[in-house]
């Protein structure tokens, strides 16, 4: 399954990031992702954005960028690390498993605050990080070997000037737009 996060960096458009995410080995962590990918608020009679569940990625920020680490990002309910929610009814759902590895740059893994807490953070690996093995459920990966365009955002992304003690990036990095990818094979 194939998908995308189109990335601005205060006002400047850095271009989009492809990803690849892996349904037929976590396919509950993917499905979570993806309705937050998708996901957009509905309008009112009087024109105000009203939405029973959380409004998605759309439009929330990196929060936490750490060159030669990762990027944080998928809070779009406090901004700033501390909010979770998932599809299930609840704050967070159980790992899934841990079939695949922090291998390699642009993994996309769930941030979590401990055992069985995935929510709707995300983050993508500068490097590999095999540390996390275990402890962070991956689900994809960004297709930068495949795609130049995502090798650069990516490069751009871990470059940010960030403020030292919070690693929030010092001009907002903004999820633009995102969705899924169509296969558009027969």
């Amino acid at each position: 399954m194939k998908a995308y996060l189109a990335i601005s960096h205060g006002d400047a458009s850095l271009g989009t990031l492809r990803l690849t995410l892996r349904p037929d080995i976590v396919p509950r962590t993917v499905e979570n992702f993806v309705h937050f990918l998708t996901a957009t608020a509905t309008k009112s009679a009087d024109g105000s954005s009203s939405s029973s569940s959380p409004p998605g990625y759309r439009n929330s920020t990196f929060h936490r960028i750490i060159p030669k680490f990762m990027a944080q990002g998928g809070d779009f309910l406090n901004h700033d690390g501390t909010g979770s929610a998932s599809i299930r009814g609840a704050k967070s759902f159980p790992d899934e498993n841990f079939q695949l590895s922090h291998s390699q740059r642009g993994t996309l893994s769930m941030a979590n605050s401990g055992p069985d807490t995935n929510g709707c953070q995300f983050f993508i690996t500068f490097k590999a990080t095999a540390h996390l093995d275990g402890r962070h459920v991956v689900f994809g990966y960004v297709d930068w070997r495949e795609d130049e365009e995502s090798a650069t955002v990516l490069e751009r992304m871990e470059r940010a000037r960030t403020d030292r003690r919070t690693d929030r990036p010092l001009e907002p990095m903004t999820i633009s737009d995102c969705g899924v990818i169509e296969d558009r094979r027969g």
